[in-house]
């Protein structure tokens, strides 16, 4: 898990969102219309990155369609230490 989250935020262009995705993730479940207005992006921007970490089991769907909450899975949890090492790196890269 650990270098597949690298890999995901610090190794790829869209990583800095999915960074995003997660630190918001983390506090609590929430749909892809709600993500895409709490972070002021696209829809369909929005659903790319969480089907990326979906597809990669960072985070986990409930749900169908349109009203599907996406939750961090619970690999995810355990590699939180590791997730927010990785946040400190890129927060300050960005700075």
């Amino acid at each position: 898990m650990k270098k597949l989250l690298w890999y995901l935020i610090a190794g790829t262009r869209g990583g800095q969102t999915r960074a995003l995705m997660l630190k918001l993730l983390i506090d609590r479940p929430y749909n892809a219309n709600q993500l895409a207005e709490a972070m002021n992006m696209d829809y369909k921007t929005i659903r790319h990155h969480l089907d990326v970490l979906t597809k990669n089991g960072v985070v986990t769907m409930e749900g169908d369609k349109y009203g599907a909450m996406y939750f961090i899975s619970k690999t995810m949890e355990a590699n939180i230490n590791e997730f927010n090492q990785i946040w400190e790196k890129i927060d300050k890269q960005s700075h």
